[in-house]
């Protein structure tokens, strides 16, 4: 388990705000849909909404089904998909491109990211099956490979809502960081989709509204209401065992579907579908009680605060962030000599061990080229 704080803060430097979302001037409006694909937030799965029998017990939901990985070929329709192994799309790109999904065409293209520790999985387009069956293959060949650092970088303006939880679901156990980047979307069952993420990084659009019923046999209100309370309990079970408020649910039932709401980023941090994930967190810290004891939590949360108070700054380079950073975290005791992985920006101390070898093979070269220099200097004077 790694601590979360370095890809969040590098993933705010990329959006070019730390800690700040810039959402388009039109957040906390209720806007028209333009067309079909601005938005959608579609249930087709049956619901119960005849009471239960007396006596008979209600299913537990299982939120993510004990089944293994069918690596039969899939589509993404409509879905484009890429890989890159850098956070920097600006520098760098979104990848290559993936169009193939076996598991030996993603083992081949995820192994430069094995090096690096890091992958970047960009996807746009609706939230269907085949993007969940593409997350979860994804997932475990970065588990395979131990890729530790995860990040989903979304622009979806919605789709399924039970292909969306399901999704989550597994999202929610792998640990990706979510990114909705400047210009992208995230909307209707895309949302679920956000809330699922360790960490949620949000620079574009995050809008939501009423969820329809494709397959409902209803004729009169009454009944779609039944329906559509059933759709919405699920939906409030799951919003709640991944740390974000249930109160999203309430507020997607007031906009009719035709219109989106966008939430501006006080509404996206008040229903917990911004930054950290507090379920998340809060297991994370647990762990690390149990693996590296109460002392080390402590002194990671105060450095967390120092880190934020002292390094993060309007339009900070990323090289300064790092530096403070790193700077900062000596005074707090890290990396721990107990815990020197799950220590703040762990990431970086490969790289530094490695620095610090070349200087002093550097260092050792310099003085054997100097010692002839001296002693045919002594040679000479004599």
């Amino acid at each position: 388990m790694s601590v979360r704080l370095p890809i969040l803060a590098a993933l705010c430097l990329l959006l070019a705000a730390c800690g700040v979302s810039d959402p388009a001037p039109d957040t906390g409006a209720t806007v028209q849909v333009a067309s079909p694909e601005e938005g959608g937030a579609v249930s087709t799965a049956p619901v119960q909404v005849d009471p239960p029998q007396a006596g008979a017990a209600e299913p537990e939901p299982d939120p993510i089904a004990e089944e293994g990985i069918d690596w039969s070929p899939i589509t993404l329709e409509p879905g484009r998909v890429s890989i890159s192994c850098d956070l920097d799309y600006m520098a760098q790109g979104d990848g290559e491109a993936l169009l193939d999904f076996s598991h030996e065409a993603l083992s081949a293209a995820l192994e430069g990211c094995a090096a690096r520790g890091v992958l970047r999985l960009r996807y746009v387009g609706k939230i269907n099956g085949g993007f969940a069956a593409m997350m979860q293959r994804v997932t475990a060949v970065a588990d395979e490979q131990g890729i530790a650092k995860r990040v989903l970088d979304i622009d979806s303006s919605g789709g399924m809502v039970e292909d969306a939880i399901r999704a989550g679901d597994r999202i929610a156990e792998s640990r990706w960081t979510v990114w909705v980047r400047e210009g992208a979307v995230c909307h209707s069952a895309c949302v679920f989709i956000l809330g699922a993420g360790d960490v949620r990084v949000i620079s574009g659009r995050v809008g939501i509204h009423r969820i329809i019923r494709m397959s409902s046999t209803a004729t009169t209100r009454v009944e779609l209401n039944r329906e559509l309370r059933a759709v919405y309990e699920r939906v409030r079970d799951y919003l709640e065992r991944n740390g974000a408020a249930t109160a999203v649910a309430d507020m997607m039932m007031a906009v009719p579907n035709r219109n989106l709401r966008l939430l501006t980023p006080e509404e996206l941090s008040l229903y917990g579908l911004d930054g950290i994930n507090p379920a998340q967190d809060d297991l994370d810290r647990l762990r690390l009680m149990r693996k590296c004891g109460e002392d080390f939590v402590a002194r990671r949360d105060a450095f967390v605060r120092a880190f934020d108070a002292r390094c993060k700054a309007p339009n900070a380079e990323i090289d300064a962030l790092n530096t403070c950073g790193l700077e900062l975290r000596k005074g707090f005791g890290f990396p721990d000599p107990g815990c020197p992985a799950e220590s703040p920006m762990s990431e970086f101390d490969a790289a530094l061990a490695a620095q610090e070898a070349a200087r002093a093979v550097e260092s050792a070269e310099d003085g054997q080229a100097a010692a002839p220099h001296a002693a045919g200097g002594d040679t000479g004077a004599h």
